[in-house]
């Protein structure tokens, strides 16, 4: 039986004891033994093991928590008469533990899914012989067998069949993606159809299932700056509360001079006793994990893997967002976008084909993905320039102005938005070819969202100013620095940071930009599925790879502290205020006792709708086309 089952028993059980009480005390009038008897059993069904806690506890050096206050204010209770009042602090007590544990175990739960990614068994292929082994016994370059169903347990490289695969245990997102040989997989995603033979290309432990899972599990640890606020608060309230308390019982009956007087010296016990009920600081030390919590397991949900909630708390106070471009804003893969003269085209493709064809650069490998070469050539590489390639039809320059002006040849200019690379034959100018890595579909619209969400951008990119300008005209961010080196990237980060009240994330691929992110108050990887070095460096990881996933995430984190502070502020008000009722009285005026359990309400109620309202944050970020609509 789940223990919350069990306490709904122990609920059900003491409240119809404590009824059975009232019905007699109003009923038959019993002597007060009677009446004490029957409130006695319903109070220790109820509130047995918060008693167990609080004598415990006081020989663990743990005297002042939330057990001690409501021992010592129910006891007080029964000293003072009030026997059903104290058997029903115990009974809403344990109601509001049920909602606690609830929520906890809903959020742990959501955390729990995220779990599942991990592969309990793997197939390899061993000669001709298939077996079943953990994960962990596969080595780099042993070929593991996933079929239809199976979960990918390793790294790899695909060397036979062909398949779609779920991702959105990683990514978030729900459409497939089609892999087939040459491609690479990442372990925790699922075969949706077909058998896939795989080479290991890694081991388990330096598997993204393995890093992701041990983030996951140690996202708590850090604490937020509100979380570690409310523990430091906690120790110093509670003695506080209960010093106070003391005073309001003792201290009017000796000042007014009615010491003397029995029904005085109740009455004042018992406002003490209700400052004690409503003081207990559970709501605050409660809610406020559980708000980060929850927001960090609905994070999980879209592929947001935020390390700790204290850097869920510094991503919803960002206000300036720096990113890199190539990988992070744009797809990270160049293509030929113009060719001139476009009459020739094809002549000067194939040219400038041959002079690359033996470089591993991207840009050169984008030309040889348009055209073949259709000779050898004896190649000599200038170094910052270009390519000097003979052939039996004659010379061929392939690089940049520079390199051409420098054998006399003059160039026209070429239009911004990409590298341009300048071919001539034989001394002869022949045409351009302008290459640009694309910018992603949403990449514009991922910047102004941001902007609407009150961030200033900035584009921090290694790119030359020509590509830059383009590029940040066409995002339409706020600034842009080019020609950066990755020490550059940091300085510049740097000047950002020393803003007064400036809070800044950087957002970056995680391979070449691990110093930035370090730097950065927030340091984002994005896109970052198989890659170590992003999810170690940095303290968001968003797997998918899609810029609009920033501003998703920044939206968690911002309704997260919502509500975190909804619940500071919410509970802190309503006990002041009903401290403020208690010591004036208003509350012993109330009829049929309801001043004692309005006193009780005002600590396990709120208590009650705290742990409701920290609830929502498990399920922010669900609809995505709702997360775009961001407002300031």
């Amino acid at each position: 039986m789940s223990k919350n089952k069990k306490s709904l028993i122990r609920i059900a059980v003491a409240t119809a004891v404590a009824i059975a009480g009232i019905v007699v005390k109003y009923t038959v009038n019993p002597q007060f033994w009677i009446e004490l008897l029957i409130f006695a059993a319903a109070y220790i069904v109820a509130g047995y093991d918060v008693l167990w806690l609080a004598v415990t506890n006081i020989f663990h050096g743990k005297i002042f928590d939330e057990n001690f206050l409501m021992t010592i204010a129910t006891v007080g209770a029964f000293v003072i008469g009030e026997y059903a009042d104290a058997a029903a602090v115990m009974i809403l007590y344990q109601i509001g533990e049920v909602f606690q544990r609830y929520a906890v175990g809903k959020s742990r739960r959501d955390i729990a899914a995220l779990m599942d990614i991990r592969p309990e068994e793997a197939t390899v292929l061993r000669g001709d012989v298939e077996q079943t082994v953990h994960p962990s016994e596969i080595a780099v370059g042993e070929i593991f067998v996933v079929k239809a169903g199976d979960r990918i347990p390793l790294e790899g490289v695909v060397q036979k069949g062909e398949c779609n695969i779920d991702t959105s245990a990683i990514t978030g997102e729900s459409l497939p993606r089609r892999v087939t040989v040459g491609d690479s997989v990442i372990s925790g995603c699922i075969n949706k159809d077909g058998v896939l033979y795989v080479s290991a290309t890694g081991t388990y432990d330096n598997s993204t299932v393995a890093k992701i899972l041990d983030l996951v599990e140690n996202a708590t640890s850090n604490k937020a700056p509100a979380e570690n606020f409310i523990t430091k608060f906690s120790k110093y309230y509670t003695p506080i509360v209960v010093c106070l308390a003391i005073l309001v019982g003792l201290l009017p009956p000796l000042v007014t001079g009615n010491y003397a007087n029995r029904e005085y010296w109740f009455v004042w016990l018992k406002r003490a006793m209700m400052f004690l009920f409503v003081s207990c600081p559970c709501a605050l030390v409660i809610s406020v994990p559980l708000g980060f919590f929850g927001g960090i397991a609905a994070a999980g949900k879209q592929g947001i893997l935020v390390k700790g909630s204290n850097y869920l708390e510094l991503l919803a106070k960002v206000n300036t967002v720096a990113l890199d471009k190539t990988g992070t804003l744009t797809k990270g893969n160049f293509e030929v976008t113009e060719v001139y003269p476009e009459s020739q085209r094809r002549q000067v493709l194939e040219l400038a084909a041959i002079a690359e064809q033996y470089s591993n650069h991207p840009i050169a490998q984008s030309i040889c993905k348009t055209a073949k070469a259709t000779s050898e050539a004896e190649i000599t590489e200038i170094a910052g320039k270009g390519i000097v390639a003979k052939t039996a039809n004659g010379t061929i320059l392939c690089g940049n102005g520079q390199l051409l002006s420098e054998r006399g040849v003059n160039c026209p200019a070429a239009p911004s938005g990409g590298t341009t690379v300048y071919v001539a034959q034989n001394d002869q100018f022949v045409g351009y070819i302008v290459i640009a890595d694309q910018l992603k579909e949403n990449a514009a619209e991922a910047v102004a969202l941001l902007r609407k969400n009150g961030c200033s951008t900035i584009m921090l990119t290694g790119d030359n100013a020509q590509t830059a300008e383009f590029a940040a005209h066409k995002l339409g961010v706020d600034d842009y620095c080019a020609e950066l080196l990755p020490q550059d990237k940091v300085a510049e980060l740097e000047k950002l940071k020393s803003s007064p009240k400036s809070v800044v994330a950087f957002v970056g691929d995680g391979i070449n930009d691990a110093p930035v992110l370090a730097t950065a108050d927030v340091g984002i990887a994005m896109g970052a599925m198989g890659s170590d070095v992003a999810i170690e460096a940095a303290d968001v990881v968003l797997m998918q790879d899609d810029p609009a996933a920033i501003s998703t995430a920044k939206l968690i984190a911002r309704k997260t502290l919502n509500i975190v502070n909804e619940n500071i502020a919410a509970s802190l008000a309503i006990k002041f205020a009903v401290l403020l009722l208690t010591l004036l009285g208003v509350l012993d005026k109330l009829m049929f006792g309801l001043g004692m359990i309005v006193a009780i309400l005002a600590d396990v109620g709120v208590c009650v709708l705290a742990i409701l309202n920290s609830m929502r944050a498990m399920f922010l970020g669900k609809n995505k086309s709702a997360n775009r609509k961001i407002t300031s």
